[in-house]
């Protein structure tokens, strides 16, 4: 294993992020025993089909995992952001997950995510300067 080297690819294709990730994952399979994982997308679309919200994460061990929750500006106030929770949340139950996880900042939708029944078990001060990141749960 000589000659070696690190390179800085911050903007590094998928597939070389993905080789990476899979990394990763054989070694939670391995150490869990816990195999199936589960992407998580949904979209929300007006008639012409163009996306203006929409919902990604996954699920694995039990868990769902929300990483990114958005609607476009015009949408907002609308009920779709709740709706695209709705559908994540009964999709990872129906998948066998009793809980779920995400985070946001407090210049984002911490009481919207409070409204849904998630309450806060972690929190870093100061990121970013000023800010607070809120970590967040729910049992369903």
């Amino acid at each position: 294993m000589a000659n070696l080297t690190v390179t800085f690819e911050p903007y590094a294709a998928a597939d070389l992020r993905n080789v990476v990730q899979r990394m990763v994952d054989l070694h939670n399979v391995a150490s869990t025993g816990q195999a199936e994982w589960y992407p998580v997308a949904f979209f929300l679309r007006d008639e012409n089909g163009e996306v203006l919200g929409g919902l990604l994460g996954d699920i694995w061990a039990g868990w769902l995992h929300i990483s990114t929750l958005a609607v476009a500006a015009p949408a907002r106030r609308q009920g779709f952001g709740r709706e695209l929770m709705k559908h994540a949340e009964r999709y990872a139950f129906w998948r066998g997950c009793a809980d779920a996880f995400l985070d946001t900042f407090s210049f984002e939708a911490r009481s919207f995510y409070e409204k849904l029944g998630y309450h806060v078990f972690g929190v870093l001060e100061n990121r970013p300067a000023g800010y607070r990141h809120y970590f967040m749960t729910k049992r369903f």
